[in-house]
């Protein structure tokens, strides 16, 4: 980001948030195009997911306030546990690709869901002339 001097200590932190938080996004559409694609081998999947992890893991941790996001960094790290061992090959990848797709979007869900939870946007699509 360049020289801190230019830079205050809070946007540092807006900085180092949103590029934490982009990345556990990126990380969820990744996992999720992987498992999609039935052509993704064993090998590759982990080899991918540990780029992912690891690039992670260089980033400045920071504190995660939304339910959604402390989730989804929750169960990247779970399954990359899982993806990592020695046990995980090719019929693991196949056994385990509907439910983990099925988590994703749960964990997708849970963002969607708290899109628009202030009153101001509940009550406006309530009385919006449609009753």
């Amino acid at each position: 980001m360049g020289s801190n001097s230019r830079y205050t200590p809070k946007q540092i932190e807006k900085y180092q948030r949103q590029k934490y938080i982009s990345h556990l996004e990126k990380i969820g559409k990744n996992l999720f195009r992987m498992l999609r694609h039935s052509e993704t081998s064993a090998l590759d999947f982990r080899k991918r997911f540990k780029q992912l992890i690891d690039k992670l893991d260089t980033l400045e941790p920071i504190r995660l306030d939304s339910e959604y996001l402390k989730r989804s960094e929750e169960y990247y790290r779970k399954l990359f546990n899982i993806v990592n061992s020695d046990s995980f090959n090719s019929q693991s990848l196949k056994e385990m690709r509907e439910i983990q797709m099925s988590s994703l979007n749960r964990l997708q869900k849970m963002k969607n869901n708290n899109s628009y939870k202030k009153d101001k946007h509940r009550n406006r699509s309530k009385n919006d002339g449609w009753e």
